[in-house]
């Protein structure tokens, strides 16, 4: 919204500044921040006097959750989707499709995050909404986010899947474009709310997958940037750096909160969310398989879950003591607080592998 103050610049004013996504970037950054720091206590307290018992904790799961976690409220994702929509609408250029794309699909899936984290909390049950339907409602968003994004995107790029390292390999996935985002778009989502188990685990992550990917989607939208590093120029894609800024400022702000031990949880309001988005900024920024190495964490996780499950039905025996991974861990007698920081230390890696791709060609 702030952009529009540029019409009444001459060009050598305050006004002018705003024309500069890094400023507005920087802006969306503290406006949400600040944001989670007003609303964070007050919503707690919300959410504690209508969650009675707080979020259902699984009886299969390590025993000291059912200890400490016990009577902490979940949906304390509304005030990272709060921050992010306060300080994206306040700062980015509302006629760019991608900022509105990767709103919808946040926005999305934070609604089906919201009614999944209802039902556990109603019925004081940690399975919530089934399975399927989850799946079939995210399906239905990535698809729409795909004809959005193969719409707006210049021709030579549209349905195009480019790679990392290989400056001019694109790969012409026609309609396979469609089920090829949903893939990344339900994945990213789902995999996001698998990793988060422990205080504090997934926002970290998040946080840091978003400034990488901010930080990739500014470059592709420079022409001057794209050919210094010979990488497929994607213009618009800049002003996602502003939506990644607020998803960060946000996302520190629950933080505050959501640092062991935690006052409250992101839920999979939260989660699904946050994962979305991560995904949908891929697709739109054709970085789908850098996501793969700046997500990296996220992969692992699911992909524990997925060798638990398929050995176990082939076998009865089990590969970890238990999945996601970061709960094998915990039944090896690690501290929380040192698996949580020794997987942020792994993201902030494979964040820096994935910013490496830029310049590697």
């Amino acid at each position: 919204m702030l952009y529009w103050l540029t019409q009444f610049s001459d060009g050598g004013d305050v006004f002018n500044l705003f024309r500069y996504i890094t400023l507005r970037a920087g802006g969306a950054f503290f406006t949400a921040l600040i944001f989670g720091f007003l609303f964070g206590r007050p919503l707690i307290n919300l959410l504690r006097a209508k969650q009675r018992n707080g979020q259902p904790i699984r009886e299969d799961g390590p025993q000291s959750h059912l200890e400490t976690k016990q009577g902490t409220p979940t949906m304390g994702g509304v005030l990272i989707l709060g921050a992010v929509i306060v300080s994206t609408l306040l700062w980015a250029r509302w006629n760019n499709p991608y900022v509105w794309m990767i709103l919808f699909v946040t926005l999305s899936y934070g609604l089906i995050g919201f009614i999944d984290d209802y039902q556990k909390v109603a019925h004081n049950n940690p399975k919530g909404v089934p399975g399927k339907v989850r799946l079939l409602l995210g399906c239905g968003i990535g698809a729409i986010a795909a004809v959005w994004t193969a719409y707006v995107q210049p021709a030579d790029l549209s349905n195009h899947l480019a790679f990392p390292f290989f400056k001019d390999l694109l790969l012409n996935l026609g309609i396979f474009f469609v089920p090829f985002t949903i893939f990344v778009i339900v994945g990213a989502a789902n995999s996001v709310n698998l990793t988060d188990g422990l205080d504090g685990l997934a926002i970290m992550p998040v946080m840091i997958a978003a400034g990488t990917l901010g930080a990739i989607a500014y470059a592709v939208g420079r022409v001057d940037f794209t050919d210094y590093l010979e990488v497929h120029y994607v213009p618009g894609t800049g002003e996602i750096l502003i939506f990644c800024a607020g998803l960060i400022g946000g996302g520190l702000g629950f933080l505050w909160y959501n640092a062991p031990p935690a006052a409250v949880f992101m839920g999979d309001t939260g989660s699904l969310a946050l994962g979305g988005a991560l995904g949908a900024i891929a697709v739109a920024t054709k970085h789908e398989l850098v996501l793969g190495i700046v997500g990296g964490l996220f992969v692992v996780e699911t992909l524990s879950v997925i060798i638990q499950v398929g050995y176990f039905k082939m076998t009865g025996k089990r590969v970890f003591l238990m999945a996601p991974i970061h709960h094998h861990f915990e039944k090896r007698g690690w501290a929380e607080s040192q698996i949580v920081i020794r997987f942020w230390i792994i993201s902030l890696i494979l964040a820096l592998i994935g910013l490496a791709t830029l310049k590697i060609r």
